[in-house]
């Protein structure tokens, strides 16, 4: 839509557009995974019936929002290297500029929500844990710890590993930038390490309850039937190579760097 008109006000309004489009979805899921840490306010009456009283506002807390900021520049790194990879000329010139900025403030933001994470209280089953009972979210106790949410790395020190992955990335996109390719590979590591981090932080929590710590959803109590689990499963065997045969034929068909002579050439037909 960007180039359908020739018209520098049109232009410009679209960049800005595209550029909400982009930096508001890559905060708000940031801000909505912070909030899993400080729990969400909801709960569930004696028929399972769900009740809750999330707000907007209340989830624009501080944590969550550093959060939002951390998934941005992750995202921001990630996409300066793809364009570094995929463009030529200016657009090339700036996101090669932009990486080492994106990885620093990534760094530092990962590194001040992992240092406020332990100081908040995290959630923990108390007592045995029924793996092969019912899927019923009543049927257990909670506890909060201060640093709870460390507990896992705690137990198994080796999940240290997806933290120094996330950093291990950031590092590699600065020094390989110069090797799109290879640089593209180690910033892959960046989402990879920090959603890890964040998931077996969390595990075996799915969204903690703050109004209800004991009626949180945790992968046991929130999961299918066993046949609805099994048809899934066959879903997945059937389709995901159709899916993994389709994505590579498309990124080969695309494969190589957009060139501004290309789009001129093209101009009638590649967009």
């Amino acid at each position: 839509m960007r180039g359908k008109v020739d018209d520098p006000r049109w232009r410009t309004w679209w960049d800005y557009a595209l550029f909400a489009g982009g930096i508001v979805p890559a905060l708000v899921f940031g801000v909505a995974f912070g909030n899993l840490f400080e729990g969400v306010p909801f709960g569930f009456d004696g028929d399972l019936r769900m009740h809750s009283t999330i707000t907007l506002l209340s989830l624009l807390n501080p944590f969550a929002l550093l959060v939002g900021l951390v998934s941005l520049s992750m995202i921001v790194l990630h996409g300066a290297v793809w364009l570094n990879l995929k463009t030529d000329g200016a657009v090339k010139a700036r996101a090669h500029a932009i990486i080492p900025y994106a990885a620093l403030v990534f760094a530092i933001l990962f590194a001040l929500t992992g240092l406020w994470l332990s100081h908040l209280q995290g959630f923990q089953i108390a007592g045995q844990i029924a793996y092969d009972g019912p899927s019923n979210p009543l049927n257990k106790t909670v506890t909060l710890v201060p640093g709870g949410w460390f507990a896992n790395v705690t137990l198994y020190p080796a999940l240290w590993l997806t933290v120094a992955a996330a950093y291990l990335g950031a590092l590699g996109a600065i020094l390989l930038r110069r090797r799109p390719g290879l640089a593209f590979i180690a910033s892959a590591l960046v989402p990879f390490g920090t959603i890890a981090t964040a998931g077996t932080a969390l595990f075996p929590f799915l969204m903690p309850s703050s109004s209800d710590p004991n009626q949180s959803l945790t992968v046991w109590d929130a999961s299918s039937s066993l046949l609805t689990l099994a048809i899934m499963l066959a879903a997945v065997v059937i389709f995901l190579p159709i899916v993994l045969a389709y994505t590579a034929w498309v990124y080969r068909v695309m494969r190589g760097p957009v060139r501004a002579d290309d789009i001129t050439r093209n101009s009638k037909t590649a967009y």
